[in-house]
């Protein structure tokens, strides 16, 4: 035995009978002996030919086995059968298999040609077993199934290192598939063949299909096929592959690829159609270049799949997948040096032009400069890793590294390069440069420079350089390149969760032995990283993702490498409208150089750069430039974006992103809120103030304005109103009192008088309700009658008259509610509400008694019949009714109706309940008047009246005790020196106190003679004042005063009412509501005159008042319209519908009909003072909000802005207007319903004489 040859090398006895495997009639041939004297070889098996013309029925055995050699022969090989049969059935036993020996024979040949036939009959063809070397049977023989034209090849698991061997092919027709099996090993050993079937080639179980010889790798071999299976098996190939299939699946297979024999037939190409995958640490590899092409998918499953070769160009797939722990390589690791080795550009300064403009073929081109390049495929997905010296992707559209995967160049660029570092002749050097210079190494004191830095970082394209001796292992490679996409196709994008790599090498601690010595740490410094360059669309770096070409750290004193070159060349960056970020960046960018250990230094750090940005953007990434700059030139720097020009900004502004970034001033801006308004940041209020020239200019022209529409508001209103104002008679309607300061004609007073006269004549008794016309306190009668009146009525039927009185004269709990609601909300409607219904009660009750009460209380018989005898009235204001009882006529009682003297003491009640709508007044009618006739003339009683009532209005509710001083003074030395020369005297009185407290004041009219005492001190009440200017002066009275003190004294039970005078009024109660505050504005006045000049400046101020309204409607709705809501609601509508009540009151008719219209004005007016705290309180809490940090440095406070200090002006001057409004008003009323002021005199004469 030669134990020094290969298996391949030595082989038993040739093959034959190859042309004849379809139709085989060969005999087996017989095996050799051991010795040559004795033949202990075994026969050859036999020849069966059989043919059946209908059914073979197969239950046997049919055997052509070579014979069995023993220990000392070898075996004989296996016969031939051929079987010809339309049908077979059975499941015997076919068989002609090799012989066993010292060396098992190789199996025959057996064919069938049956058209029906079932798999249970057994076909055996291997060869026998081999005693000498158990591992190395016989060579399996060939089956061949004509029908489908099926070659099988098994050696029915039976280990060997002998082929059966397979030599012309293409047969025709076209074999269908051929199998080869079971460790059976088949080769094609003739140069320049090919192997060719119409469907599968299907290797499995230890199998092996070998083209060529060992020794002579000099040929091309051509594998075609639709579907080439692979199953724990292998493939090798001596030479060079040409392989077309469409299907190429490998599970725990191999194909290799041995083509460096010679330079001719260095390439192969495995070319598949549709779909190649590896599995199950599945190998392809070629020593040489190999290409593989296809249109669909190349899949590395999992881990252990490999493909590699020293240039491999992987093409034209669809997409590439790349599974975790499957590796894509080129060039081999630890490859030896041959022809087909890589010959990297290292000593070449200049950068191979393939890296920028590939060729457009991916052929597998070993003369370019690619050591792995993946060339028009969609996408690539990589969860494993892809390395190469020289990496590139070509005319692929997306790069998927997933968090597992790598694409790797490092520590496989240059071991020498132009920058590497300085080697000591102990083995120590300096770090190798390319980015950044390499760092020293330190040696004996002094530091070795390292290796310079080299390339382009506008477009780089070198290898890293090495450190150390690279003859020697000590030494370190530097980084490689990879390189994706080109100037003319870049990648459409690039997203990276996992690394790519192209890191210098780094000095690993090693030994070697020299002079007996072990030396140690002395090496080389790191290799230098190398290049990626990146054409590239968009980018995107997930978390951990990393893209570094650092330096490789050093040997102890050995100085580190310098940092590599990234570049991003981006291609077509959206700009404009039209621009999207391109980047995504949250993993790391590394470039940084190596560490030096020891005393050694780091390398420096590599280039990071980027293609020059368009207008607009800057930065590695084109990042749109930061907000408030620009930039209007191409280029990446940061220093390019400019600063927008400060002035061009409103000082409310703030400059905004667009997209695409700001390439040219002025720069785009946005208001800081929307309640300001392009382009100058305004508000509503402050474009119309500077639409017209600025605040000054604004505030003259509005100014100017208001004066030319309030002059045309007061022409308008005196010719409108001036009709009713001219002096003159006027007729008195009936129950109208006649105001005796106008100087109307003695004959017309006369005329009057008489009327009211004739009307007196009946008249039995006044009988006021109680109460002061409220929905918390009705009019009601009390039940008693007077006694004036118990001769004329029946008491039950009067009774009953009250009950109905009283029932219609209460309200309706609605009504109660409705007033309640609205005074919560809006005053000045709830006062119109309750004059409505006021005055619709009275209406009622009117009409009850004139058309629907029967009378029935009366006695007398005529004003049963007639409905007469009983009236109801009311004042003005409708807080004060009375009933009238009158005389029927049938009576017939001399003593009715009685005179004014036998009225007394009479009891006048006033109106009205001393607030600022309803003033005290004593209103006079021509009942009253017709009866105060009697004794006083109707002139000196009307002026009376006219001047009480003028110091009546000057009463306010809340201040009665102090306000009730100056009447009573007036009472003494106006009104009752009148009257003393009539016998008769008045005193201001209360009256009827109700249990909510509410009281009715009035005159208490009496004779001079029947005056009241002044009660002894202690008593509770006074009813005279301690001197009395009437009380006789003769002494001759003296003597009758205790007769006078005793009658008086019960006079006094008999008064209806309390006299008050300075001592009493201390009693009196005065009652705060929660408008007492306001009464200090709003409150009834002395007339001061000049009431042109008043209605001017009114005007005026009703104009700006709604002027301000507006423009401070137009600062809170630069606000928000919440507060716009909170100004106009609380109270709903009071700050809008004071102009309306103002224009309404200024041209109203008539001084009477004015004041009321004047009244309700005011009260509008002071009322809508609530809605002006509101502004105060909304612009307050605005400005307060707002912090330091969030109010832009630019906001000025002389603005008329809510967001400023100025918030308050428009809030302050609209109240001031308010206020101001308020007190015109005060006076404008008093001219309206005082016309003569001499009522105000203090001098008695003056008062009587005009």
């Amino acid at each position: 035995m030669d134990n020094k040859k290969l298996p391949e090398d030595v082989w038993g006895g040739d093959t034959y009978s190859w042309k004849s495997l379809e139709q085989p009639f060969s005999y087996g041939s017989k095996g050799q002996s051991t010795n040559k004297d004795d033949d202990y070889g075994g026969n050859g098996g036999g020849k069966i030919w059989l043919e059946v013309m209908d059914v073979l029925d197969a239950r046997g055995t049919l055997l052509a086995d070579g014979g069995d050699g023993g220990i000392k022969g070898g075996g004989g090989s296996g016969g031939s059968i051929y079987i010809k049969s339309k049908k077979m059935t059975g499941g015997g036993k076919i068989s002609a298999s090799g012989g066993n020996g010292f060396a098992g024979g190789g199996g025959g040949r057996v064919s069938v040609e049956i058209f029906s036939r079932h798999d249970d009959s057994v076909f055996l063809v291997h060869g026998g077993r081999s005693f000498g070397c158990p591992t190395n049977a016989g060579a399996a023989g060939t089956f061949y199934d004509a029908v489908p034209r099926r070659l099988v090849v098994n050696n029915h698991n039976l280990s060997t290192d002998t082929d059966t061997l397979l030599f012309e092919f293409p047969n025709h027709p076209l074999w269908t598939n051929v199998y080869i099996q079971d460790h059976a090993r088949a080769t094609v050993p003739l140069l320049w063949s090919r192997l060719q079937v119409r469907g599968q080639l299907s290797l499995s179980h230890g199998a092996i299909l070998s083209f060529g010889l060992v020794h002579y790798a000099l040929s091309e071999f051509e594998l075609l096929a639709e579907e080439l299976l692979m199953s724990d098996s292998v493939i090798k190939i001596y030479g060079s592959l040409r392989m077309s299939v469409k299907i190429h699946l490998m599970l725990n297979s191999k194909v290799l690829i041995d083509g460096d024999g010679d330079a001719i037939v260095a390439t192969s190409l495995l070319d598949v159609s549709n779909l190649v995958v590896l599995k199950g640490s599945s190998v392809i590899q070629s020593n040489a270049n190999l290409g593989v092409h296809g249109q669909g998918s190349l899949n590395l499953t999992g881990p252990g799949d490999l493909i590699e070769a020293q240039h491999l160009v992987l093409s034209l797939f669809y997409s590439i997948n790349v599974g975790p722990g499957s590796v894509l390589r080129g060039p081999l690791q630890n490859a030896g040096v041959n022809h087909t080795k890589p010959r990297l550009f290292c000593g070449s300064a200049d950068c191979p032009i393939e890296l920028i403009y590939p060729p457009e073929d991916c052929n597998v081109n070993a003369s370019l400069s690619f050591t792995l390049q993946v060339c028009r495929v969609e996408d690539v997905f990589v969860e494993g890793v892809l390395e190469g010296s020289v990496v590139h992707f070509h005319l692929v559209r997306t790069v998927t590294v997933k968090p597992t995967g790598s694409i790797s160049a490092s520590g496989l660029g240059c071991t020498g390069g132009l920058g590497s570092g300085v080697l000591l002749p102990n083995g120590l050097s300096s770090g190798a440069g390319h980015g950044g210079r390499g760092g020293d190494a330190y040696y004996n004191g002094s530091y070795i420079s390292g290796g310079i830095s080299y390339g382009d970082a506008g477009l780089p394209c070198e290898l890293g350089s090495g450190s150390g001796n690279h003859s020697f292992s000590s030494s370190t490679a530097g980084g490689g390149i990879i390189v994706m996409g080109s100037l003319e196709h870049s990648l459409s994008r690039l997203s990276v969760y996992g690394s790519i790599q192209a890191d210098g090498e780094s000095f690993g601690k090693y030994s070697k032995e020299e002079d007996s010595r072990v030396l140690s740490n002395i090496g080389p410094g790191g290799g230098s990283g190398g290049t990626i360059l990146l054409f590239v669309q968009s980018l995107a770096l997930g978390d951990s993702s990393s893209i570094s070409t650092i330096g490789g750290h050093g040997s102890p004193n050995g100085g580190g490498g310098g940092g590599g070159r990234i570049h991003f060349h981006w291609s077509g960056i959206p700009i404009g409208d039209e621009y999207l970020p391109i980047t995504s960046v949250k993993g790391t960018i590394n470039v940084g150089g190596g560490i030096g250990r020891g005393l050694g230094r780091d390398g420096e750090n590599g280039t990071l750069s980027g293609k020059p940005c368009p207008k607009g953007l800057y930065g590695i990434f084109c990042q749109e430039c930061p907000i408030g700059t620009y930039k209007n030139v191409s280029g990446s720097d940061r220093s390019l974006c400019v600063k927008c020009p400060s002035h061009e900004l409103p000082h409310r502004a703030l400059y905004i992103a667009i997209r695409g970034g700001v390439t040219d001033t002025p720069c785009p801006y946005k208001c800081i809120s929307d309640r300001y308004h392009m382009p100058r940041c305004y508000t509503a209020l402050e474009e119309l103030i500077y639409t017209f020239g600025g605040p000054w200019l604004f505030g003259c022209l509005l100014f100017s304005l208001l004066i030319l529409l309030a002059l045309v508001l007061s022409v308008a209103r005196i010719k409108f109103v001036s009709a009713d104002e001219l002096p003159g008679p006027v007729a008195a309607r009936r129950g109208s009192p006649i105001d005796r300061s106008f100087p109307f004609l003695e004959s017309l007073n006369e005329v009057l008088e008489t009327s009211r006269t004739e009307e007196s004549q009946t008249h039995v008794h006044r009988m006021y309700l109680l109460g002061n016309n409220t929905f918390s306190e009705p009019w009601h009668l009390p039940h008693s009658p007077p006694k004036a009146v118990t001769e004329i009525v029946y008491e039950d039927a009067f009774n009953r008259f009250v009950d109905e009185i009283n029932d219609l004269a209460s309200y309706q709990w609605w009504e109660g509610s409705v007033y309640g609601i609205l005074c919560a909300f809006s005053y000045p409607l709830a006062w119109s509400w309750l004059q409505w219904r006021r005055k619709k009660k009275i209406q009622r009750l009117r009409e009850f008694v004139r058309s629907e009460y029967d009378h029935a209380c009366l006695r007398s018989c005529r004003s049963r019949a007639l409905y007469e005898g009983l009236k109801v009235a009311a004042t003005s204001d409708l807080m004060l009714a009375y009933v009238d009882f009158y005389l029927g006529g049938d009576e017939k009682r001399d003593d009715l109706p009685p005179h004014l003297h036998q009225r007394l003491p009479m009891s006048i009640l006033f109106g009205g309940d001393g607030s600022y709508m309803a003033p005290f007044s004593l209103q006079s009618d021509n009942i009253l008047t017709s009866i105060m006739s009697q004794s006083v003339p109707p002139t000196i009683w009307y002026r009376l009246v006219a001047g009480l009532n003028a110091q009546l209005r000057l009463v306010r509710r809340g201040h009665l005790r102090a306000n009730f001083h100056p009447v009573i003074s007036w009472l003494e030395t106006h009104a009752n020196p009148s009257l003393h020369a009539h016998g008769l005297r008045v005193y201001l009185a209360r009256f009827q106190p109700s249990a909510s407290g509410y009281n009715q004041f009035g005159l208490l009219v009496c004779t001079v003679e029947n005056e009241p005492v002044m009660p002894s001190e202690g008593q509770n009440r006074s009813l005279l004042p301690e001197k009395h200017p009437c009380t006789p002066a003769n002494r001759w009275r003296k003597a009758f005063d205790l007769v006078r003190v005793n009658e008086h004294v019960a006079m006094q039970k008999r008064l209806p009412g309390e006299i008050l005078n300075d001592k009493n009024l201390q009693a009196l109660k005065d009652q705060l509501t929660f408008c007492y505050p306001f009464y200090y504005i709003i409150r009834n006045t002395r007339p001061v005159g000049h009431q042109d000049v008043i209605g001017l400046v009114i005007s005026i101020l009703l104009l700006g008042d709604f002027s301000l309204v507006l423009l401070t409607l137009l600062q809170l709705y630069s606000i928000s319209m919440l507060d716009v809501f909170f100004f106009l609601s609380i109270l709903p509508l009071g700050i809008l519908l004071p102009f309306p009540a103002g224009i309404n009151a200024l041209f109203s008719h008539g001084p009477t009909r004015s004041a009321v219209p004047a009244r309700v004005y005011a009260m509008w007016n002071i009322i809508s003072t609530i809605n002006v705290v509101v502004a105060f309180i909304c612009g307050f809490v605005h400005f307060h909000s707002q912090s330091s940090t969030k109010r832009h440095p630019n906001f000025q406070s002389w603005n008329f802005s809510m967001d400023d200090s100025g918030w308050w002006m428009l809030p302050t001057g609209l109240l001031l207007f308010k206020v101001a409004q308020a007190k015109l008003i005060n006076y404008h009323v008093a001219n309206l319903e005082i016309q003569d002021r001499t009522l105000y005199s203090n001098d008695p004469d003056v008062f009587w004489r005009s």
